[in-house]
C-alpha cells in the first residue's frame, strides 16, 4: 500500500502561480509513475503530468505552463504552475503507480484560479 499526502493548492487570481506536493509513504520502493491528475465540477478526472521512468506526460493544456518534477529520494513529487487560468480551477489529485501498476490517490487538493 501507499499513502499520499498533498499540500499546496488555494486561491489565485489568473495569471498567479501555484505549487503542490506530495510525499508518498508505505510501499514505495520501485513506484512505476507519480504524477497529478485533476477533476472540475461536472467533468472526468484527467491527467495532469505524469512522469513515467524518467519521462514526463503533459495534458496539452497545461503544457509551457506547468512543471512535474520527483524528490531526489524518489518520494516526492511537485507540480509548479504558472500563468494560470479559470479553466484550470479544479481538484488536484496526486497519482502514484506502484510496482504492479497499482493505482493510488491522495485526498484532493481544491485549486481555483479567478479571473
Amino acid at each position: 500500500q501507499v499513502q499520499l499526502v498533498e499540500s499546496g493548492g488555494g486561491l489565485v487570481q489568473a495569471g498567479g502561480s501555484l505549487r503542490l506536493s506530495c510525499a508518498a509513504s508505505g510501499s514505495t520502493s520501485n513506484i512505476n509513475a507519480m504524477g497529478w491528475y485533476r477533476q472540475a465540477p461536472g467533468k472526468q478526472r484527467e491527467l495532469v503530468a505524469r512522469l513515467i521512468h524518467g519521462n514526463t506526460v503533459y495534458a496539452d493544456s497545461v503544457k509551457g505552463r506547468f512543471t512535474l518534477s520527483r524528490g531526489d529520494a524518489g518520494n516526492t513529487v511537485a507540480l509548479q504552475m504558472n500563468s494560470l487560468k479559470p479553466e484550470d480551477t479544479a481538484v488536484y489529485y496526486c497519482n502514484v503507480a506502484d510496482s504492479r501498476w497499482r493505482d493510488f490517490w491522495g485526498q484532493g487538493t481544491q485549486v481555483t484560479v479567478s479571473s
